[in-house]
């Protein structure tokens, strides 16, 4: 997955094909929430606000920005309040399209290749944990193998089964088949985020679950999932370079390797709920009315709203953050 998605030259991400956009026509493979409608970069800039004074920081660290559109939403509703912006993302084509969107803040945003030993700010994260590589573990017959790619003849790739001493956090109920993933990668990016974040906070947002529901007995065939031209396939194995590859977040894998590092949650919910409870439906209610139904796409529970999540961590003392006053969901991870 590593490879599929970040090898120079070959990898998804290293790659000049557009990604991010509204429709197939444009060239593009899947919509993110800041193209879809800028009420969401302005909604989640009242938490950063906030998030800001509260910390006592004046900078914002985003990872994996995409096409840009998030960081100049947030750029444009935040002002000076951010004396600087710094993105982290491995992808030189999206740095060069996150430089073209953001030219009028070329004073403001820098782009950086790795962490600093120390960070202060707000760190923003929008769909890039799901893009994190992520072992694959598949229980046949009772027993638990790791699945991996193997070369079946020439130039074509298939599964294969080794028998591994993994296992998921938890054990899905039954003894039927099973795959499901497990995130070391991601897991681990966050405890290193936790170890170089001395002051400030991160807002996560992206699709998943808390750990009783990613291993719920009946999800049996995972959740990594293709994106292309806005359709969806279960195969990774086929035109690879080509398409993105994902897998489900698992929420409570988070917090608790934030946790295991120094880091607190501050609160995790649903995206619909921050969002209203950050002012979107004021801000519907000001908008015309293709604004209204794109921003509508956010909170809707059969589009973006239920199945996304917003997770916070910080470092320091709690405060009652306004994502979160309504509908917080942090006994459930």
């Amino acid at each position: 997955m590593a490879l599929a998605l970040y090898a120079p030259g070959l990898g998804y991400y290293a790659n000049d094909s557009r990604k991010f956009g509204q429709l197939p026509a444009s060239g593009s493979d899947f919509v993110t929430a800041p193209e879809m409608s800028p009420l969401f970069g302005k909604a989640l800039a009242v938490q950063v606000a906030e998030a800001l004074r509260a910390t006592g920081t004046d900078e914002v660290w985003e990872f994996g920005a995409g096409s840009g559109a998030l960081a100049l939403q947030l750029l444009q509703a935040l002002g000076r309040k951010v004396r600087r912006y710094t993105i982290v993302d491995l992808s030189g084509s999206l740095r060069a399209r996150q430089q073209t969107t953001l030219a009028a803040y070329a004073g403001q945003v820098r782009w950086a290749g790795e962490l600093p030993a120390q960070m202060r700010g707000v760190v923003v994260g929008n769909e890039v944990l799901d893009a994190m590589p992520v072992k694959l573990l598949a229980r046949v017959n009772g027993t638990w193998h790791e699945r991996g790619v193997a070369l079946a003849g020439e130039d074509a790739l298939a599964w294969e089964d080794r028998v591994t001493d993994l296992r998921p956090p938890v054990e899905p109920e039954g003894t039927h088949d099973y795959v499901t993933e497990i995130h070391p990668q991601a897991e681990a990016f966050i405890r290193t985020l936790a170890d170089r974040l001395v002051q400030g906070a991160a807002f996560f947002i992206d699709y998943g679950f808390p750990e009783r529901e990613y291993y719920h007995p009946q999800r049996h065939m995972g959740t990594l999932m293709c994106h292309r031209g806005h359709l969806a396939d279960a195969d990774p194995l086929a035109d690879v370079g080509t398409k993105d590859i994902t897998a489900h977040v698992n929420f409570t894998g988070v917090a608790v390797a934030a946790q295991d590092t120094g880091l607190s949650v501050l609160g995790y919910t649903t995206q619909a709920r921050f969002l209203v409870n950050c002012g979107l439906a004021e801000m519907l209610a000001s908008a015309d009315l293709g604004g209204r139904v794109a921003g509508q796409r956010l909170i809707a529970e059969h589009e973006m709203g239920e199945l996304f999540k917003v997770v916070a961590l910080h470092r320091g003392d709690f405060w009652d953050a306004v994502g979160f006053r309504e509908g917080d969901r942090t006994h459930t991870l």
